[in-house]
């Protein structure tokens, strides 16, 4: 967390600030994801199909989290707006509702909870990209949004890991409470310790007095740019890549390879986590450095990335003894995970600063709604549908068909690319 970009006298706020916005983020995706995890116990036990559980760790979560995330970020563009307060209240409900998936007696009860959780999660993330692009140089900004993202593959790795070792040892049902609460105690402190530039002074000069925009301009200024547009098809399809493959993989590994959940949550989610965050850090410098002299070159990395990444993905799918598809799998997941600050960082640069909470909420519509709400879901359905050919190796088959499909992603990252030069930073 030291070596946090900055880039200003403020250095050591803005370290502060991104290091605790990091550790929100890392509660975040411990709760979205330790589902996953615990997806098989909870499907025995309440005797779910695929499709439910494609219900209950995508959609349920995902249309809430996305439908309110907009409004949210809309309120959280106001410049009397306090950022800090809005993730710190976020972060509490989210947290609440966690706990009380473990109550859950039916799947309803634990699809109402997951809802409960999508609806807190949707104060969070457009609020915190606003704070950090409103706090750092333009510059810095794709490192320093891969920073923050990293909490996706540290949050996804430790729910893994944490989620598998208490379904093991105490249940999936503690597993939820147990992870659930630290969180409302985080709220506290982030309440305390964060603090608004728009309310301390600390912004730069150009930013001192921002005026919303209409809802008019809002909407142009985001709709208005091809590349914004194209950047969000990239974000969107990686996402439904990303969620429907980690949920899926989670369960092939129990399926297939016949770990438990805990054997899961370690190796796999180790393996998955330590990836995810070296293509974080590897993506978000990369487009620090090359894009300074070609803006292009700020999301060149994602599309060579992603094409790579589809045969190997297969190989480590089509392998037969789980600790190579282990090794195998590492590499796709590396060269996946180096959207993250790219994207983020052209969604901030793409638009005025006014609008920057709810363009981030517009991306985060559509990646999650299409990625988290319909990824784990339409995977889910596609291996009921050829369950009766490929039994318990239907997950397998689905993952295969998953491998090839990042040329999509990859290909719309390369078209964003080629508009960047006349686009990004320029408003």
């Amino acid at each position: 967390m030291a070596s946090a970009p900055a880039g200003t006298a403020r250095s050591g706020g803005v370290t502060a600030m991104l290091s605790i916005l990091l550790i929100v983020y890392i509660f975040n995706f411990i709760d979205r994801q330790i589902v996953n995890i615990l997806a098989e116990p909870i499907a025995l036990e309440l005797h779910l199909s695929d499709t439910q559980i494609g219900l209950m760790t995508g959609i349920a979560f995902a249309l809430f989290y996305t439908v309110l995330g907009l409004p949210i970020a809309r309120y959280a563009d106001r410049p009397s707006t306090s950022r800090p307060r809005l993730i710190s209240a976020a972060l509490a409900i989210w947290s609440m509702m966690t706990a009380l998936s473990g109550l859950a007696q039916n799947f309803a009860h634990l699809l109402l909870a997951r809802i409960g959780v999508g609806v807190g999660e949707a104060g969070c993330t457009p609020a915190a990209h606003s704070l950090i692009s409103d706090s750092v140089p333009k510059e810095k900004r794709a490192s320093a949004l891969a920073f923050y993202a990293l909490g996706i593959p540290i949050g996804t790795v430790l729910g893994m890991m944490i989620g598998g070792v208490l379904a093991d040892t105490i249940g999936w049902r503690h597993a939820f409470m147990i992870v659930g609460l630290p969180g409302v105690l985080l709220a506290g402190v982030v309440l305390i310790m964060l603090k608004d530039p728009r309310r301390t002074g600390a912004l730069p000069s150009a930013l001192t007095a921002p005026k919303q925009l209409g809802n008019s301009e809002t909407l142009k200024a985001i709709f208005g740019s091809r590349a914004l547009m194209l950047v969000m098809a990239a974000g969107s399809a990686a996402a439904f890549l990303g969620y429907g493959k980690v949920t899926w993989a989670t369960i092939f590994f129990q399926r297939t390879h016949g770990l438990t959940p805990g054997e899961t949550g370690f190796y796999f989610g180790l393996v998955n986590g330590i990836a995810g965050i070296l293509g974080t850090i590897i993506g978000g410098r990369i487009a620090d450095r090359f894009g300074k002299t070609d803006r292009r070159h700020v999301l060149t990395a994602p599309a060579i990335g992603m094409v790579i990444a589809a045969p190997t993905a297969f190989l480590g799918y089509w392998v037969a003894d789980w600790r190579l598809a282990l090794f195998v799998l590492f590499v796709p997941t590396l060269l996946n995970s180096l959207y993250y600050g790219p994207t983020y960082s052209c969604v901030q640069g793409l638009v005025k600063p006014e609008a920057r909470a709810m363009a981030a909420a517009v991306l985060l519509f559509f990646q999650n709604l299409i990625g988290l709400g319909l990824g784990p879901l339409l995977f889910g359905i596609l291996s009921d549908a050829i369950k009766p050919s490929f039994g318990e190796n239907s997950v397998q088959w689905v993952l295969y068909i998953a491998s090839f499909m990042s040329l999509i992603p990859a290909f719309f990252f390369w078209r964003a690319s080629l508009r960047l030069n006349d686009e990004l930073d320029k408003q």
